[in-house]
């Protein structure tokens, strides 16, 4: 093998590409409330597992506004289960309630992961109106069938 040309890129190249990575992801950001009406009241769905924390902003009728992942966010492998990654999963949709303009929430929660505290607490502490606060985990009450019995 020869030997490795490196290119360098001018001082201007580079603010160039930067502005365009930074407009690309302020595009994706971007959230623009419904113009038809204004939503006064919403849900947000906490489902908190083993292995990741998902926030789900609905309004009343169920239909998803916003939602965001500790994956979505950056976190990766086990750090993603963490109460700190669910914590700023729920700053990122608290600043969509805001922008959307919604004034009361309610919260319902699902799992039995680390994040589902630190993910209210924090919801709590952004300033938002929580209404009621839900657990909505499923339990099972007598199990599923047993197998039948094994004839040799």
């Amino acid at each position: 093998m020869g030997k490795k040309r490196i290119i360098a890129k001018s001082e201007k190249e580079l603010v160039e590409e930067r502005e365009k990575v930074e407009a690309k992801v302020l595009k994706e950001i971007k959230i623009e409330a419904p113009q038809k009406r204004r939503i006064k009241e919403g849900r947000i769905y906490i489902s908190s597992s083993y292995n990741n924390t998902v926030i789900t902003l609905t309004d009343s009728g169920g239909n998803t506004l916003y939602w965001v992942s500790s994956g979505s966010i950056g976190f990766k492998g086990a750090k993603k289960a963490t109460p700190f990654a669910a914590s700023k999963v729920a700053e990122a949709v608290s600043t969509a309630v805001k922008k959307l303009g919604i004034e009361k929430l309610s919260v319902f929660v699902k799992g039995i992961g680390s994040g589902r505290e630190s993910a209210i607490r924090s919801l709590a502490a952004r300033g938002l109106e929580i209404v009621s606060i839900k657990d909505v985990t499923p339990m099972p009450h007598n199990g599923c069938r047993p197998p039948k019995v094994r004839r040799v």
